[in-house]
């Protein structure tokens, strides 16, 4: 039996929300199809946005939306996105899939999302093909209360008040297709463009997000933070208040990817693997963060994570349309655990995607919608959001095949303002059940509620039987004064709240 003890007396630091983020890219139809349909629609919508989406999405109280990329926003241009829609200029999307983006979701589109969603906001600003005036105006088109051209254009077009932008990022991936930059150079560029990045209210403040690193690219992240700190006031924390990290499992490598859905035992394993990677990632950077940010003001921003698979056969190879299995599930409890794990230091992260693309919690055909096994993670954590990290450990054992291997268990724990304590902890082998004894210090419990996320490795929701996978009660939890027994079956996630 597995000794698993909690601290309710440690609190380490605040879970914030934004580490429950997501993801929406102009790519194949994440956005279009799975996200908006337009006003005209038979598919039940609001404003354009799809009704069933927009509920399942407040179910898990998304928090914040990055848009419009990706490798998108370093070719988007905002103003091809704002007036009559019949107007809008129409484009090729160079990027994914070939096909006609016609702009009819833009700026306007992006906030009514945010609004029927009720989260924050973050904008992806074009750092690799767009100008300096160009982000400039886009800010004061969206969060300026004044009088002005911009301002005066956004009256023009239907909206007389301003936004809340929460978070800006400038440029997106621009060691690659951002640009394909140095990283002194981007560097440099980053400081003028966040100047631009104007906070008309001081009481509204804009969140800014410098480009960081690919996977495990340490050179980027130094040599960015060199560039950005120099010549800088103690108080300016090298002008940013992110630095992005991108990380995904490729299971088969870069190339090949490997199948959503066809893998044996080696293969999840080196999934698994993989994903737990991101743990080394996120110590390695921050500690370079450390060097010039000690007091931790500045956020680790993973805005973009998750696994990438070869497509589902038949589809677009631009479109990356994947689906989704308990494998996945495990992945993103084991992501979660280690961004709830480095709270002090991991400000947000966003799981890409969110509809249709990638390792997306929700999946789209037509008027029909499915909630994937992802999806279910994210519901079963999203009761640490915005709640109080507190100490905790487990003993684990190394499970996996030949050189692939990774604990067994997965954990992390949080008190919330009300004083609750949640727990998620997840069993990652795929073959045998775990019994974990539970001790709580600073807490004796009084009522113990618990869900559970189960099934074979492979097991996924399809059109045809959508609730084959989803979170159920879990009354297996003994509980006798400051002790928890239960049992996790193979390849699960649960949640416990404990009061």
């Amino acid at each position: 039996m597995a000794q698993y003890t909690i601290d309710v007396t440690k609190p380490l630091a605040t879970i914030h929300r934004e580490i429950y983020g997501h993801f929406a890219e102009h790519l194949g139809r994440g956005i279009y199809q799975g996200i908006f349909v337009g006003e005209n629609s038979p598919i039940p919508n609001v404003n354009g946005m799809r009704c069933d989406v927009v509920e399942a999405l407040r179910a898990i109280r998304v928090p914040v939306l990055r848009w419009p990329g990706g490798c998108f926003a370093d070719e988007y241009h905002w103003m091809d996105g704002i007036g009559a829609k019949e107007q809008r200029k129409r484009m090729i999307n160079t990027h994914w899939g070939g096909v006609v983006e016609d702009n009819s979701f833009g700026t306007h589109e992006f906030f009514e999302l945010c609004r029927q969603l009720d989260c924050m906001a973050y904008v992806n600003g074009n750092g690799g093909s767009g100008t300096v005036q160009e982000v400039s105006e886009w800010g004061e088109y969206m969060t300026f209360d004044g009088v002005s051209p911009m301002t005066g254009l956004r009256a023009k077009n239907g909206r007389e008040k301003p936004w809340r932008v929460d978070w800006f990022g400038v440029g997106n991936e621009n060691w690659g297709c951002g640009g394909n930059m140095n990283p002194e150079y981007y560097a440099e560029l980053y400081r003028r463009y966040q100047t631009y990045v104007r906070e008309y209210d001081k009481n509204l403040p804009i969140r800014k997000v410098c480009c960081g690193a690919n996977v495990d690219d340490y050179e980027w992240t130094e040599q960015v933070l060199a560039t950005c700190f120099r010549r800088t006031k103690p108080e300016q924390h090298g002008f940013m208040d992110g630095l992005s990290l991108h990380y995904y499992v490729h299971p088969e490598g870069w190339e090949v990817k490997g199948s959503a859905t066809d893998f044996d035992t080696e293969c999840f394993y080196r999934t698994l693997y993989k994903a737990n990677f991101m743990e080394e990632l996120v110590e390695k950077h921050g500690a370079i963060l450390d060097k010039y940010d000690p007091d931790k003001h500045i956020g680790l921003i993973v805005d973009e994570w998750g696994t990438w698979y070869t497509v589902e056969p038949g589809t677009n190879p631009g479109f990356l349309y994947q689906q989704n299995t308990m494998r996945d599930a495990l992945v993103a409890a084991l992501t979660l655990n280690i961004f709830n794990k480095h709270a002090a230091r991991v400000r947000m992260a966003n799981i890409a995607q969110m509809v249709n693309v990638l390792q997306s919690v929700l999946l789209t055909e037509g008027d029909k919608m499915i909630k994937t096994p992802t999806y279910h993670v994210f519901d079963l954590f999203k009761e640490h959001q915005d709640a109080q990290l507190v100490e905790s450990r487990i003993e684990t054992e190394a499970i996996g095949a030949g050189e692939w291997t990774v604990p067994d268990l997965t954990e992390s724990a949080s008190v919330s303002a009300d004083g609750t304590l949640h727990v998620t902890v997840a069993n990652l082998d795929p073959a045998r059940e775990r019994s974990i004894e539970t001790t709580l210090r600073g807490l004796v419990p009084t009522q113990v509620t618990a869900r559970l996320l189960s099934g074979e490795m492979h097991a996924m929701n399809t059109f045809s039987a959508p609730d084959g996978v989803t979170a159920v009660p879990f009354a297996g939890v003994d509980c006798r004064d400051n002790t928890l027994r239960f049992t996790l079956p193979p390849c699960s996630v649960a949640s416990l709240c404990i009061k």
